[in-house]
């Protein structure tokens, strides 16, 4: 036998043996890495790097407790970038760690305790502990979300006959839920748990079967009409079919039709007096496009269809109103669902109606149908506890999309509540600057109000970085040949001077635009006159949380 090889063998035997041990002695956690196919996977990238953030963890086995809550920290970071959307990625700093949103948090913390849930049940003795420890903590981090962001509503009364027949309905035909009916003062009908329910419970399951979908047109004789129109999609069609089964009296879902209401007091609703009072608002003009959509939609189908095909599209089924609360059924309570081929669907869900929207939702992921079940279920995010209402998530929605196509105004500050700006893009060739490397270069920027910021700089006036680097290297082209003003923390005066006058010459006109609400008596105004004036009023709050940041900063710069 060769003598080399034996050392050599032995010296590997013994790195083994040392890599082994060490492996013993700590715990590996990893949360999923990005998907290169995520539309923000560059941008997340670089926050990450920014922050030397990273997706394995090495947790020491003999940690103390208040060393494993550091590295908890560190995956929770981790995890909040990975769940960013495009506005939070906006309005995040290089040096911003978080929560970015109630939304983002609890959805990051849900990605890390599936991993650490998973890990339990592989492992023994001491890491077993960890990751006891990690989970309940984790746990801990998500009930503390709930609380801080509860907007408690009181059930004025339970659930009528129709609404506990339909449920009945639904548990006849494969519903499983832990929820029941309540009406409440502020929102209209809702649901609450009838039970206490932790994290990963099931709040609701619907079998396929009973989920509104495009088939059941495909499968009906409207469809054979329908299918020779140019340009007509399925969400269209199935628009047209919801008018005529609402007063099948032989549908399947009867039940279902007759609990929803007769008017839906959407934004598509609004009358004369309440658009009136938008005049200078963003959404006035979201709300007239809107009006204006849906009205030419109904005018390129009718009167044609009734005249061409009386027997099908009967004239008294198929008025404006009819179609009107068609389109406001369908935006208010359809949901994308995905089913078990995969294809994504607009799909009305009877009883998944009744949960309300909150920026702070007990229900996040819902649109997935399960193959193995063939049902959709509604599993919960965080804690519900039995008589608490409990919320889904709609989206991440602006307060006027909230208005047109539900009808209603969050609780809370919504983080998503954005003024979008137009700027032209710094030309190199005409002497501006360009954007530094990795910064948004889009036309497009967004403000909201200054409250929501966590950039804790001197020079950030509660705006997005994005907007300001923008700004900074627009307007240095305006101070070319000028001796830069910069004191020591490298930040030009005259710049920051001109990006400030900059915004409040945007938002000061804005302001004054929006009447002053005060003087309205909303007690006895009509829903759509007083949704108009809590509008009004939000957007007054964000437009002077803005002037007064700015104005803040010009202060501060005079005084440098």
């Amino acid at each position: 036998m060769d003598p080399s090889h034996s050392d050599s063998d032995a010296q590997k035997m013994d790195m083994d043996a040392v890599e082994q041990a060490r492996e013993s002695e700590f715990l590996t956690l990893s949360l999923p890495p990005l998907a290169e196919d995520d539309p923000f996977f560059a941008e997340k990238k670089r926050l990450l790097n920014a922050r030397e953030l990273k997706f394995k963890f090495l947790v020491p086995l003999h940690s103390s407790a208040e060393e494993v809550l550091q590295i908890a920290d560190q995956m929770v970071q981790t995890a909040r970038i990975s769940c960013m959307n495009e506005k939070e990625l906006y309005f995040a700093g290089d040096d911003d760690i978080g929560p970015f949103s109630p939304r983002n948090e609890i959805e990051s913390l849900n990605l890390m305790l599936a991993i650490v849930s998973s890990s339990i049940s592989n492992v023994k003795d001491k890491a077993v502990e960890v990751l006891q420890l990690l989970r309940d903590s984790t746990i801990a981090m998500v009930k503390s979300v709930g609380d801080s962001n509860i907007h408690k509503m009181t059930a004025t009364k339970f659930g009528t006959d129709s609404e506990e027949l339909l449920l009945k309905w639904g548990k006849d035909h494969g519903v499983r839920t832990k929820l029941k009916i309540a009406y409440f003062e502020e929102a209209g009908r809702g649901a609450v748990a009838s039970e206490d329910m932790s994290i990963g419970d099931i709040a609701l399951e619907i079998p396929v079967s009973l989920i509104i979908s495009e088939d059941l047109v495909y499968n009906s004789d409207m469809f054979d009409v329908l299918k020779n129109l140019d340009a007509i999609t399925s969400d269209t069609m199935l628009l047209l079919w919801s008018m005529r089964e609402r007063f099948n009296p032989n549908s399947k879902f009867k039940i279902y039709f007759d609990t929803l209401p007769e008017n839906f007091n959407t934004g598509l609703s609004f009358g004369v007096d309440s658009l009136t009072l938008l005049e200078g608002t963003l959404l006035l003009e979201e709300l007239l496009q809107s009006k204006e959509h849906v009205r030419k939609q109904f005018d390129a189908l009718f009167p044609a269809l009734c005249d061409n095909y009386p027997v099908i599209f009967q004239q008294e089924l198929y008025s404006w109103d009819k179609f009107l609360w068609a389109c406001e059924l369908w935006y208010s309570n359809s949901m994308k669902v995905v089913f078990a081929d995969g294809k994504l669907r607009t799909c009305l869900v009877p009883v998944a109606g009744f949960l309300n929207h909150s920026l702070c939702p007990h229900i996040l992921h819902y649109g997935r149908v399960d193959p193995a079940s063939k049902s959709l279920k509604f599993p919960v995010s965080r804690p519900c506890e039995a008589g608490d209402q409990c919320y889904l998530s709609y989206g991440s929605f602006p307060a006027s999309h909230l208005i047109i196509f539900y009808g209603f105004l969050p609780k809370g500050d919504n983080p998503y509540d954005v003024i979008p700006l137009d700027f032209d893009a710094p030309d190199a060739e005409d002497g501006g600057n360009q954007l530094p490397t990795g910064e948004n270069v889009s036309a497009t920027h967004l403000v909201r109000g200054t409250w929501l910021s966590k950039v804790d700089e001197a020079h950030a006036y509660g705006l997005a970085p994005k907007l300001l680097a923008h700004l900074r290297a627009l307007l240095k082209a305006d101070c070319a040949g000028l001796p830069p003003r910069t004191p020591e923390d490298g930040v030009d005066k005259d710049v920051e001077r001109n990006v400030l006058e900059m915004i409040l010459s945007i938002f000061e006109p804005m302001l004054e635009g929006i009447c002053d609400s005060d003087n309205f008596e909303r007690n006895n105004s009509s829903w759509d006159v007083k949704l108009s004036l809590d509008y009004k009023d939000l957007q007054r709050r964000i437009i002077s949380s803005i002037i007064t940041s700015c104005n803040c900063g010009l202060q501060m710069s005079e005084d440098m």
